[in-house]
């Protein structure tokens, strides 16, 4: 029996598969996408709200003249820029970053390094001296300024580090009242490698157990000393996660802000000396003339200067694939 057009149509039709609603498509297969953005979009919304449209709004307000506002309307296109770039105290706090730096990076590098070899060739209580290196990172950065300032390093003739002196027959020292010497770096650095040193030892630590024990036992055979195997194994290894922790160490150095601000600072006065970029753009935005073009102005400038910094250290700093 011949089959008309009208019935062919009809059997295409049916073959044909329907297109889900534009509602179950967004919702994806047994709503997925749904209970994606049910969990996600909370963290989303509080990134934009909190993150994001600040950082737009600082770059807003850096090319207006904004004194104890943030809706302003005289615009004074870079000169807050240019005011910032000629400011010699905000030239004097970056200075203070590339001496911090200096301090901070190579010696955290090294003591984070040191501390997940002996703790990874440690065979009793791995886990316990794992969690006691690890442990002050939990602690706040203000909480740990407090205690050094107040507690260790605190006035001329009390204080733990004095007491200490006092035991050795050695004269008390003025830890935060002098400049020449610099004493104050000390309380500084010390507060900053107790903070941080433990992190970077777990990323290490991680990085030494990927490396295959047959590269060791090797170079055992071939008589290879313990500088040896480190120098040309251990090291090797051991660039990627280096490159990291120097740059995560680099950009935590530009954004030192609560050591310098409470163990510098006395009852929330503008620090004398020693301060870092974000101590000093403090002040300009949240001090008495609460100058938010200026201060959102070297806010800017910082970011590039971290930028910038980040781009040249990944020059230099960079490996090929088969490195």
């Amino acid at each position: 029996m011949a089959t008309t057009p009208a019935n062919v149509d009809v059997s295409a039709a049916a073959a044909a598969p329907t297109r889900p609603p534009l509602g179950a498509r967004l919702r994806g297969r047994q709503d997925q996408n749904l209970w994606f953005w049910v969990f996600v979009g909370p963290f989303v919304l509080g990134l934009i709200i909190f993150i994001y449209i600040p950082i737009l709004w600082s770059i807003y307000l850096s090319f207006f003249e904004s004194y104890n506002t943030v809706t302003p309307t005289k615009f004074v296109g870079i000169g807050n820029y240019l005011d910032m770039l000629k400011d010699e105290s905000f030239r004097s706090s970056l200075g203070t970053f590339i001496v911090f730096a200096l301090f901070i990076v190579p010696t955290t590098f090294a003591l984070s390094l040191l501390t997940a070899i002996l703790v990874a060739r440690t065979r009793v209580m791995q886990a316990f001296f794992r969690s006691v290196f690890f442990l002050p990172t939990a602690c706040s950065y203000v909480v740990a300024a407090l205690i050094w300032k107040m507690s260790i390093f605190s006035g001329v003739r009390s204080g733990a580090a004095n007491a200490l002196l006092g035991l050795i027959g050695q004269d008390s020292i003025p830890w935060l009242s002098v400049t020449k010497p610099p004493w104050y770096w000390l309380v500084i650095v010390s507060a900053r490698l107790w903070l941080q040193v433990g992190f970077y030892m777990i990323l290490f630590l991680a990085a030494l157990q990927r490396i295959s024990p047959t590269l060791y036992e090797a170079a055992a055979i071939d008589g290879a000393s313990a500088w040896q195997s480190f120098r040309y194994i251990t090291l090797p290894q051991l660039r990627p996660t280096s490159a990291a922790v120097l740059l995560l160490l680099l950009i935590n150095a530009f954004q030192a802000f609560d050591e310098f601000y409470n163990i510098l600072s006395s009852f929330g006065t503008y620090p004398p000396y020693a301060r870092p970029p974000l101590v000093y753009l403090y002040y300009v935005a949240l001090g008495q003339g609460q100058d938010f073009g200026h201060g959102s102005a070297g806010a800017v400038i910082l970011t590039l200067v971290i930028l910038i910094a980040a781009l040249v250290f990944n020059r230099f700093f960079s490996f090929r694939g088969d490195d």
